[in-house]
């Protein structure tokens, strides 16, 4: 990856740290992403909203991608990049491959994400990695992450949060 591409991925990742912060401050899980279009522009963001809206499937991308699939056409999207604080867990994967997005980079891996959130029943992450998913399929999803340089800003908006 070239280093310019390499910057500005660690920058839109610190923007999904960013919301991530501020669904933690409504009283959600510390999730967070954005959606960024083939020009650079963040078209949509959007933190976990599960605990707020007492819906099971209110995580951060999952809840975009209904979103964003009621904005945008599937040729827009598939030219679009998903950038989020953790992995996309195995739904979130699924919304992502159905809303028809080309390319998803992500912060800490969905094993990273296991050993903040230990035993907590409201976070028993699966471990299944999205690439996995995504290779189940039949697009060709471009997977980017984890990033190391990211890593204690994503931590640290979890610290204290779960059991």
């Amino acid at each position: 990856m070239e280093a310019r591409n390499h910057d500005k991925h660690i920058g839109y990742l610190l923007h999904c740290v960013e919301v991530s912060k501020r669904a933690r401050a409504s009283g959600n899980t510390p999730f967070g992403c954005i959606l960024v279009d083939e020009e650079g522009t963040v078209l949509l963001e959007q933190g976990n909203v599960e605990m707020t809206e007492h819906d099971c499937t209110g995580h951060a991308e999952t809840t975009l991608m209904a979103r964003a699939s009621r904005l945008f056409s599937k040729e827009k999207l598939w030219k679009c990049t998903l950038y989020t604080t953790a992995e996309p867990c195995a739904m979130c994967a699924g919304s992502i491959y159905w809303g028809h997005v080309g390319k998803v980079v992500y912060g800490i891996s969905e094993k990273r994400l296991a050993e903040l959130t230990g035993d907590d029943e409201q976070n028993l992450t699966l471990d299944l990695s999205c690439r996995t998913v995504f290779a189940s399929g039949r697009k060709p999803i471009v997977v980017i992450g984890p990033f190391p340089e990211v890593e204690a800003e994503v931590v640290a908006v979890h610290a204290g949060f779960w059991s």
